[in-house]
């Protein structure tokens, strides 16, 4: 006699889906409590601390590069009398380094400016004043090169130039805050005018040394000085 069959039940177990988590449900509220914390008058302080704090760093990283031309030295070139002319406060050039003062070389400086004619050695050496309405110089050496720097007051140098038609020379005033390198080639004249109610001062090099009493100079060369 045969067994009789067994029913057979098969249970498919169903998978629930699990409950939120304590993270999940803080992540999402999260957003909400920010939004509900910005609608809160407290919450000004801390917008106007990151509006800036964001200003600032677009600024600073954003920031334009500084134009060329507020980085080149401030120096006038006055060719006829072979000179330059450079500001005696503190600004971009040669000559001023920091808040002591200034310091150059002449030959270093006359060079650097493209200035021709000027001594390439300081074999001799002479600092002088000139007197409010003084003189100095009007003549001309045959057997050195000269350098100069000038400063001090206003000044007028005067520089003999054949290529200057009807005068034959140039000339160039230097303003009491300004400093100027002047290079005067071996057989060119040149003359230091005291424009000023100061002295003016001067240091001039000279490649070879100077003999004042010897015929290798010529005195008195402009006659309306």
């Amino acid at each position: 006699m045969a067994n009789p069959r067994r029913a057979i039940s098969l249970q498919i177990p169903t998978q629930t889906p699990p409950f939120p988590t304590a993270a999940a449900s803080s992540s999402s509220s999260l957003p909400s409590s920010l939004l509900h914390f910005l609608k809160r008058p407290a919450s000004f302080p801390f917008l106007l601390f990151l509006f800036l704090l964001l200003t600032w760093i677009s600024l600073r990283f954003h920031q334009p590069a500084p134009s060329t031309s507020l980085q080149r030295p401030i120096v006038a070139h006055d060719p006829q009398a072979n000179l330059v002319r450079y500001p005696a406060a503190l600004h971009p050039t040669p000559i001023a380094a920091d808040g002591r003062g200034w310091l150059l070389d002449p030959v270093a400086a006359a060079r650097d400016a493209g200035l021709p004619g000027g001594a390439l050695v300081c074999l001799s050496l002479h600092v002088g004043v000139v007197q409010p309405g003084g003189l100095r110089g009007n003549h001309r050496h045959h057997t050195c090169n000269e350098t100069f720097v000038i400063w001090g007051a206003k000044t007028k140098f005067r520089l003999e130039n054949a290529d200057v038609k009807d005068k034959g020379y140039g000339e160039a005033i230097i303003a009491a805050d300004e400093v100027a390198v002047v290079a005067s080639t071996r057989s060119t004249a040149h003359a230091l005018i005291n424009m000023d109610v100061r002295p003016t001062f001067f240091l001039g090099c000279q490649d070879t040394p100077i003999n004042p009493n010897s015929s290798n100079t010529d005195y008195k060369v402009w006659k309306d000085l």
